[in-house]
Parts: C-alpha cells; structure tokens; sequence
C-alpha cells in the first residue's frame, strides 16, 4: 500500500501534503475567534496598559494602530524580544530609509518569506525538474541549502549596500546643504526657516538629505526643542559631519554666540574636505589602475616582443632536426 510514496515522487507528494497541512492551521490560527466587541477590546486594552510592565515589555510590540494581521500573530517571533536589539534593527531600517512603525517586523517577515520560497524551488529543482544533475550527496546538499541562505541573508545585504548609499548620498550634499543655509540666515531667515527652505530646494538633487531636513524642519514646528531634534538628526544619519554640524549649533545656541559666523566657518571647513575626499580618489586611481594595466597591457607587449624569437628558434631547431637525419 505505501509503494506510492517511495522514489522522490513520493517524496514530493509528503512535502505538499505537509505543507498544505501547515497552510490549513495557519489560516486556522488567524481565523480563530469571534471579532471582539469594541467597548470590551477598548476595556481590555486599558487593563493591559496598567499592567505592561509584564507583558508588553516582553512583546516590545508598538502602538495599536493599523497592522497586517496576519504579521501580527507571529509579531513575536519576527521581532527581537531584547530592547537594545529592537533599538539596534530600527536605527538600521531608519538609516535604510525605512521609517515605518512596523518596518522591523516586515523585513524580518521578508527575510523568512524569500528563504521558504527558495528552500521550496530547490527542492521542487532538485527532486522533480532535473533529479538525474543532483547525483552527488553534495551536489544536492548545496543545491538544497544555497537558495535559502541567498533568500535569507540577501535583504540584509541590500540593507547595507542602502544604508552606504544613503551616507554617500548625505554626505555628498551636505556642503551644498550648509552653503545654502549660510545663504538663507544671512538674508534674515532664522536657522529653522533656512532649514526648512533648504530641504526644499535641495531634495531634487539629494533627496535623502532633504528627507532628513524636512523632518527637522516638521519636528520643531511641532514644538520640540530644537537641540534635541538635531541630535536626533546626528543619530539617525551616524556620519561624523552631521555630528559635527549638530555640535556646532546646539553650542552656538547654548552659548548665544552667532550661528551665521559658526555657519560660515563650517560650511567653508565642509568645502575643504569635499576637496580633500575627491583629491584622495583621484590619488587612489593610479593603484587601482596598475592591475588592469598589469592584466591587459603586459601580457599583449611580451607576445609582440618575444612571439617573433620563439618562432625563429623554433624553425632554426626544425632545420637542425631534419638535416641531422
């Protein structure tokens, strides 16, 4: 009776009726339960923040908001349960450009979605689509376990290549940033105005860093102190010249000394290490070059030079041969 199931067919067919199993007691779980009455689910959600000292610090699970219901039933097990790694993964996805609430849970949501699907194609390559190439134990080992390493570890690699770019972008436009404002407060605008004006003239041209200025510039219309938004500002960007700039004028102001001639001087600092960076490029492009030149321009020189005298030698060594017999 089981010689159905034996050879990878069969296999295939336990792993399909496993996986719809699992299917049906996921939509199971999500479907399970009555919809709460709304007076009970607001009475319960005010017991729930006098006692979240117990289990809400445990979740770390944010606001009550709008959220993908089916993330939020497995929220504890796609979100860190420490404080200082949640902490950690936000500051990473905030630095990516991510600002969602929920961004977190979503990626790592992403990370398990793409390594099932890639575990699953695998498989389905492996033992069904071409099972006479995967002869080797090995072979099919790597073939199994590579399409899920990819489908996990390639969102957080495209994480960090963002996250680098962004900071390139940042830093790229920060002189132009800070000479635009020089501009702005010298014309009699308040340095909030000025920001606020530059996040609007400069997002064309790099919109990360007007993205950043513009939620300077909302944060403090909404009232927040304006030290605080800018070192908000310097953590979120973690580039040594916005931590700088931010030093500069939470002293200014702490000291009433004026913010136009702080501008001018670091805005002018800014200018030269613009200049020092490109110039230290440019210094590092002849090092770059020399393997290049090594592989393409050598190889092709010693053929030219010496390919005639080979040829010669090789004749004059024929001739030899054949009059000696």
């Amino acid at each position: 009776m089981f010689e159905i199931f034996d050879g990878p067919t069969g296999l295939i067919a336990l792993a399909g009726f496993g996986g719809v199993a699992l299917l049906g007691l996921a939509l199971a779980t999500l479907m399970k339960g009555e919809r709460a009455d709304p007076m009970q689910k607001f009475s319960q959600e005010a017991k729930a923040n006098k006692n979240s000292s117990r289990s809400d610090k445990r979740s770390l699970r944010r606001g009550n908001g709008r959220e993908i219901k089916a993330l939020d039933n497995f929220s504890r097990f796609l979100e860190p349960e420490n404080e200082k790694e949640l902490s950690a993964a936000r500051q990473k996805m905030i630095q990516a450009g991510y600002h969602g609430k929920h961004a977190v849970r979503d990626f790592a949501a992403l990370q398990f979605i793409l390594a099932v699907t890639g575990l699953a194609l695998s498989v389905l390559v492996v033992f069904v689509i071409a099972p006479d190439k995967f002869e080797s134990l090995y072979l099919m080992a790597f073939a199994l376990v590579m399409p899920m390493l990819v489908g996990y570890f390639g969102p957080r690699r495209w994480i960090e290549k963002r996250v680098e770019a962004r900071k390139d972008e940042i830093l790229s436009g920060f002189p132009d940033a800070l000479d635009m404002m020089l501009i702005c407060v010298e014309a009699g605008q308040s340095l909030d105005q000025s920001i606020q004006r530059v996040a609007r003239e400069i997002t064309q041209a790099y919109p990360a860093l007007g993205e950043e200025f513009s939620a300077v510039g909302e944060q403090v219309k909404a009232g927040r102190e304006r030290s605080d938004v800018l070192k908000d500002l310097a953590k979120r960007c973690d580039i040594s010249d916005i931590t700088s700039f931010v030093t500069v004028m939470v002293q200014a102001q702490a000291y009433g000394t004026s913010i136009t001639e702080a501008l001018r001087v670091f805005a002018a600092e800014m200018r030269d290490k613009r200049i020092m960076r490109a110039e230290e490029k440019a210094n590092l492009l002849p090092t770059k070059m020399t393997l290049g030149t090594m592989m393409f321009t050598v190889p092709p020189l010693l053929i030219i030079l010496i390919a005639p005298s080979v040829v010669g030698i090789m004749a004059d060594l024929g001739g030899n041969i054949v009059s000696g017999m």
